[in-house]
């Protein structure tokens, strides 16, 4: 499982190297084979290993193809998705267009999410963490059957 946020430098070309602590773990997962795609909540990016983004493929076909939600999240995320695979430095490539979607200029946070990862510009990140857990403070505003999981 991923978890934790790490900071990434992006270089001139958009590459960035994958955190030391995920490298193997994605190396015996995937081989290093990665999904990257819009994510279609958050002003950010998903990154899957292969076999998780699978996953999600197979949902996506099994949408009824007459349904106009599902024709528009299956453009969404299959669309804009690339494939991307780790160098042997452990970098990856983050496609221009992929960055000015999620406002990653040069530097991102990497925020593992259990299967996957999220990538964020780092003011944004910052930003949006800061909203979530004002949001999480106020009375009401969690579930109780929420709140269990982690109390």
């Amino acid at each position: 499982m991923f978890r934790g946020a790490s900071t990434v430098n992006l270089d001139a070309k958009g590459r960035m190297a994958m955190p030391a602590r995920y490298r193997d773990e994605l190396m015996a997962r995937c081989a290093g084979q990665l999904v990257l795609t819009v994510d279609v909540i958050d002003r950010c990016l998903c990154l899957y290993p292969l076999p998780e983004w699978e996953l999600i493929e197979d949902r996506l076909r099994s949408l009824p193809s007459l349904s106009e939600a599902a024709r528009r999240l299956q453009r969404v995320l299959i669309g804009n998705a690339v494939d991307i695979e780790l160098d042997g430095q452990g970098r990856l490539l983050v496609p221009q267009r992929l960055r000015q979607h999620a406002g990653i200029e040069k530097v991102g946070m990497l925020v593992g999410q259990l299967n996957k990862f999220q990538l964020w510009d780092e003011s944004i990140w910052n930003a949006q963490s800061a909203d979530d857990l004002e949001a999480i403070r106020l009375p009401g505003a969690v579930s109780d059957e929420l709140r269990d999981l982690i109390l």
